[in-house]
């Protein structure tokens, strides 16, 4: 089963799943919901750390979508932090926090819609916070400090 989202949805999706990664959201997903809804085509799903960085990637979002002049139809979830929708018609994005993320596993529930292709940028910060390098990296230099400080 092919992409069938409008070229609109999927810039869109796109734009959005480069604003969530520059704000560090993980696990970024774009899946095709055309074929299945008519309110919208795509979702873009991704994870957050903590309510804060909800808050900012949410922000990002919104921020390069207006920019190309698409403005939310509806937002739900602010108040909580936890797991906010951006609704944009073509777009809807989900920006949650990574226990909600697991717990409702939202892309389970879509299996069966095709994923859409992202930017090689936004893959290698899934694969960056997937691998932990960027945790370990911290690691190796907290390491490095405390033998200089023994030294």
């Amino acid at each position: 089963m092919g992409v069938t989202a409008s070229d609109r949805a999927i810039d869109l999706a796109t734009r959005a799943a480069l604003a969530a990664s520059e704000k560090l959201a993980t696990d970024i997903v774009a899946i095709d919901v055309s074929d299945h809804l008519v309110i919208t085509d795509t979702f873009l799903v991704a994870s957050a750390a903590n309510d804060r960085q909800v808050k900012g990637v949410v922000d990002g979002v919104e921020e390069a979508l207006l920019k190309v002049g698409a403005k939310p139809i509806r937002r739900e979830g602010e108040r909580d932090g936890r797991w906010v929708l951006l609704d944009f018609g073509d777009v809807v994005v989900h920006v949650q926090h990574e226990e909600e993320r697991e717990f409702y596993s939202l892309e389970r529930l879509w299996k069966d819609c095709p994923v859409i292709e992202l930017p090689e940028e936004v893959k290698r910060s899934n694969d960056e916070a997937s691998s932990g390098s960027i945790s370990q990296s911290w690691a190796l230099d907290d390491e490095d400090d405390a033998q200089k400080d023994e030294a």
